[in-house]
């Protein structure tokens, strides 16, 4: 009987060799504007492309709150929640924590909470993190306008869940429950969502 050699396979997941990923995690996801239609996205991560989500107002230099307009930058991934009765984000890097029922966060500019999460009930006018249309069943907050707060430079805007048909988000990147999971694992806060034109 003649021995045939095996063949080898790496011990690096499939996903890490598409997506590139450093020693810390995937380090950078580009988002670009799909040709034609502003309120949708193509996502690139190494060699791996996604369709996903923007805002109503398409990409903008200059994001106002109120705009719709998902902002032309660099933004860290700062954390996630999740909606644990409607599953869990499995093994990540990055900090993760349940939504509770009380969870808001606050989009007025003046108020001294603006674009922070706060509990409800609160009295400025504030978002509800425990939606029941599950686009926050997996939510990341970037770091646009956190540090520092720019009064009216807009507030809220996350990496969730996309809606069917991929309709305009209120700023923020949304892609499909699928994706999001199959990113999480390699999430840190040291990734950066980079949107171009």
């Amino acid at each position: 009987m003649i021995c045939r050699r095996m063949r080898s396979y790496s011990k690096i997941s499939k996903d890490k060799r598409v997506f590139q990923e450093g020693r810390s995690g995937l380090t950078r996801i580009i988002v670009r504007q799909k040709p034609g239609v502003p309120t949708q996205g193509i996502m690139q991560i190494g060699s791996a492309v996604f369709p996903c989500a923007l805002g109503r107002g398409g990409i903008s230099a200059d994001k106002r709150e109120g705009d719709g307009a998902t902002p032309l930058a660099r933004m860290r991934l700062l954390e996630g929640y999740f909606r644990g009765d409607h599953g869990r984000p499995g093994r990540t890097r990055l900090p993760m924590r349940p939504i509770r029922a009380d969870l808001g966060w606050c989009e007025v500019p003046g108020d001294r909470n603006y674009n922070r999460p706060v509990k409800m009930p609160y009295e400025a006018s504030h978002e509800t993190m425990r939606r029941e249309d599950r686009l926050y069943d997996f939510c990341i907050v970037l770091d646009w306008n956190i540090r520092p707060r720019r009064p009216g430079r807009g507030s809220a805007i996350f990496f969730h869940l996309a809606r069917l048909g991929f309709t305009p988000t209120e700023g923020c990147v949304a892609v499909t429950r699928q994706v999001m999971l199959r990113l999480l694992p390699h999430l840190t806060r040291r990734t950066v969502l980079e949107v171009r034109r």
